[in-house]
């Protein structure tokens, strides 16, 4: 069954790139709404951006949206995995600015706010997009691809000449509360030198070492150093579950990502639905829907996220 929130959630943080505060509020929403962002602070356009891969406008450090009045809303991708790993269907998102708030960096304060607002079914069919065959996005050395499967699959490689980083794969099976536990706490990362950079150009002026793992070459600049040895792969991984998330319904397969991006991402769920007969909007059955993200989460779950 479809499901939304059993009450409001409010949460108040720093935008990453704008440096400015946003409030935003999750309120539930009927049967087949799906997940929208309102802009709260527009009042002479159409506020309400859809969250829909079509709508992605811009991959250039964080995930984009844009409505057809030029109303986007940005950094969507935590708050996009913290509702989808948590099963939650369909959501209005209020947001007083631009940007979503980047938080520690990870999507673990969205998680809790989420879990413990509880859910409730809204009585409907849940749907999800099944893939029927193998479509795969190869960009030099970037790769994304999506395959049959009985849930929802991730795995990822990234490859880094920075020794803090290095090489990192894992593969993880989404269901029964994975993403919480093995993924909601895992934060962003970037180069001391590209953090330097963007600032300079008036971008990440929000970014700190609260909410961001700082690489300096073999150095990890932040005291309390890495939450887990592999938590750079592990955040790729967390993004690319909140870029899937656009597709409007979960997806049933399996996703591999080598060195891949918000981008590549957006670009295979294009390349994905573009393709014939690759993915059909099916009914969810209940055997499917225990190996989705979400199901049967429970406060160890919670406990389990660092």
């Amino acid at each position: 069954m479809q499901t939304t929130l059993k009450r409001e959630v409010q949460l108040v943080g720093i935008g990453l790139h704008t440096g400015r505060p946003a409030r935003i509020t999750l309120r539930p929403a009927d049967a087949a709404t799906g997940v929208r962002f309102r802009r709260i602070d527009v009042t002479d356009r159409d506020p309400v951006v859809a969250a829909r891969y079509v709508n992605v406008t811009d991959t250039t450090l964080n995930t984009r949206l844009t409505n057809a009045a030029g109303v986007s809303v940005s950094t969507v991708e935590h708050l996009m995995a913290a509702i989808a790993g948590c099963g939650l269907h369909n959501v209005l998102v209020d947001i007083d600015g631009p940007e979503i708030p980047i938080m520690d960096g990870s999507a673990r304060r969205f998680v809790r706010e989420i879990v413990g607002a509880g859910l409730i079914s809204a009585r409907a069919p849940l749907r999800v997009w099944r893939v029927l065959r193998e479509v795969v996005l190869e960009e030099g050395d970037v790769r994304a691809a999506l395959r049959p499967h009985d849930g929802l699959d991730i795995a990822f490689e990234i490859d880094f000449p920075d020794p803090a980083i290095g090489r990192q794969s894992f593969a993880l099976d989404m269901a029964n509360g994975a993403f919480v536990r093995e993924l909601s706490d895992c934060r962003t990362f970037c180069r001391r030198a590209e953090v330097d950079y963007m600032q300079s150009r008036g971008l990440a002026l929000g970014g700190t070492l609260d909410n961001a793992v700082v690489i300096d070459g073999a150095d990890v600049l932040n005291p309390e150093g890495f939450r887990r040895a592999d938590e750079c792969v592990r955040h790729k991984m967390l993004d690319a579950l909140g870029d899937l998330a656009l597709a409007g319904a979960p997806i049933q397969g399996a996703y591999t990502g080598v060195k891949a991006g918000h981008g590549a991402t957006n670009r295979l769920l294009r390349k994905l639905f573009a393709t014939p007969g690759a993915v059909e909007l099916v009914t969810c059955d209940p055997a499917v829907a225990q190996r989705l993200p979400g199901f049967g989460i429970r406060a160890a779950d919670l406990a389990a996220a660092v």
